[in-house]
């Protein structure tokens, strides 16, 4: 595990510096060439008939994320090193799209892992260039896919990691489940070896929830991101902007109620 623990690293050693920049700069890209972007392509089974809970999709979309990155072929020397490393060290995208019946099938080809939460399937593929998407994932409509909001019971003991979704900003199914993906990539990173190990003998199971306006205002790390994780277990994932949201808001917290196992 602390191998490929390790491609996670450098999102990690930026996390306090990122989320304390201004608003107006973490949306640049004035520097970025097109052919050079990467992304990792979220997969989310949408069937026309008995469509998932989006609850289920949003958990299996974390768990998903996470585990291509903590992959054994991820570790240096492994074949999707390169890739993933490449991706960590840049800007952190992600595109989701659905894909139902022969198509879902078709992706099941393309590198990366099939998580299944519940009633939800989500395969998270191996990061690389956008201009480089294989054509069976980039006929994958990515806009006008909505799921209806459902109504989770609370976090149990035990249940592992929960990621917050901001409850002042609306999101789609497929931008929220960009941002919890992120959510468990910056836990990960985070955690000690024993935790982490842990938390992957669950598969990296995830609870997603939308807390209270004032629940979420609570959690929030303020001005002392590193000091929110050192005393509260808390992380938050700040958008970019590139898509739906404005530039600099904070659309997730990570908690780690396990403690610090280390």
């Amino acid at each position: 595990m602390t191998g490929s623990a390790s491609v996670l690293a450098p999102l990690r050693a930026r996390y306090a510096s990122w989320l304390s920049l201004p608003e107006d700069r973490v949306a640049d890209t004035s520097d970025e060439d097109p052919a050079t972007v990467r992304a990792m392509q979220l997969v989310m089974r949408i069937e026309r008939q008995d469509p998932p809970r989006r609850t289920d999709v949003l958990e299996a979309a974390a768990a998903a994320a996470v585990a291509v990155c903590l992959d054994p072929r991820s570790r240096p020397g492994g074949e999707w090193h390169d890739e993933v490393a490449a991706w960590v060290t840049g800007r952190i995208r992600k595109v989701a799209r659905r894909a139902r019946g022969a198509h879902w099938a078709a992706a099941q080809d393309v590198p990366g892992l099939t998580v299944t939460v519940g009633t939800a399937q989500v395969r998270a593929l191996v990061p690389g260039l956008v201009s480089a998407v294989p054509k069976v994932i980039s006929r994958l409509q990515i806009s006008g896919t909505e799921l209806p909001a459902d109504d989770p019971e609370p976090p149990q003991p035990g249940d592992g990691p929960v990621l917050w979704i901001n409850p002042e900003v609306p999101m789609t199914v497929g931008k929220a489940a960009a941002q919890v993906g992120h959510g468990s990539m910056l836990l990960a990173s985070a955690l000690g070896p024993r935790r982490l190990a842990e938390w992957a003998a669950t598969g990296f199971r995830c609870v997603v929830r939308t807390p209270s306006v004032e629940h979420w205002r609570q959690l929030l790390p303020g001005d002392d991101p590193a000091g929110a994780w050192e005393r509260r277990r808390v992380l938050a994932v700040r958008d970019a902007g590139y898509t739906e949201i404005a530039p600099g808001t904070i659309t997730v917290l990570a908690v780690d109620p396990g403690g610090r196992s280390g």
